[in-house]
């Protein structure tokens, strides 16, 4: 847009903007004032048009800029929220060294590990590649040990006293409860899960009942229910997985971690 001497300018209402000569000047025709009249018309009608078109792409454009800031402002947050999402802080750190020492020793204080799982709950990671790393990416998937199960709110916990394995099949989305007790047996539970987000709901259809040197036997339940589970069925909140222990809390509000083992055999 022109500067504002030129804008003066334009509509000036001086004589000196358009001269209409008197009628002593003989050389000029009165045919032509009407003409001399219509021209300076015309030049206010264009300049006119002019100011406010250019008012609007002044407009428009201070529209698009602040569109644009925003738009970048917007992913900026989102980019440096996921950042730090993927970025454990120290405190984490610590509190998974802590956990992992846990469940290799069995020392560490019921107080302290429950003071590492109230860190793991706020943390509130990435979950992107939980699902992979809890169940492989073939089956039959991954094994974990239960290692520590705290009640609600984190009060009070403890370490797990039999052995109970969970396996976890991300490519046939299958899973697997067992408690063992040595030579008297084993109870597995199995049946079929989804995933959204960082939420594992499940649905078991049949249990599997070992009992000494017998053989096992089955038991089918659910009938020909193939509903995709949800959160109206049991369900984990995972909040930490990597390739060593994993971190989750129950539908009922209790919160256990388990640590990576082998298959056991008689899966």
């Amino acid at each position: 847009m022109g500067s504002p001497t030129a804008s003066t300018h334009l509509f000036s209402s001086k004589p000196s903007s358009f001269v209409i000569p008197n009628s002593s000047h003989s050389f000029l025709k009165p045919s032509k004032l009407p003409l001399t009249t219509h021209l300076h018309l015309k030049l206010t009608d264009i300049n006119t048009n002019h100011l406010r078109l250019s008012t609007a792409k002044v407009r428009a454009t201070l529209d698009e800029t602040d569109q644009e800031t925003s738009s970048r402002l917007l992913v900026q947050e989102e980019e440096e929220e996921q950042q730090q999402q993927q970025q454990p802080n120290k405190e984490v750190e610590e509190c998974v060294k802590l956990l992992k020492n846990a469940a290799k020793t069995r020392r560490v204080a019921p107080e302290e590990v429950l003071s590492a799982l109230s860190v793991m709950e706020k943390a509130k990671l990435n979950p992107s590649g939980f699902l992979l790393t809890l169940g492989g990416s073939k089956s039959p998937g991954r094994t974990w040990m239960l290692i520590f199960t705290a009640e609600n709110s984190l009060k009070s916990g403890k370490y797990f006293p039999i052995t109970a394995v969970q396996r976890f099949d991300a490519a046939a989305k299958r899973i697997e409860n067992g408690v063992y007790v040595g030579p008297l047996g084993h109870l597995t539970f199995e049946g079929r899960f989804s995933w959204k987000n960082r939420i594992l709901a499940f649905i078991f259809e049949r249990v599997r009942i070992k009992i000494g040197p017998f053989n096992p036997f089955e038991i089918q339940f659910g009938g020909k229910d193939e509903r995709e589970p949800s959160t109206k069925d049991p369900f984990f909140i995972w909040f930490y997985i990597d390739e060593e222990i994993a971190v989750a809390q129950g539908k009922s509000g209790g919160t256990a971690f388990w640590c990576r083992c082998r298959h056991i055999a008689s899966y």
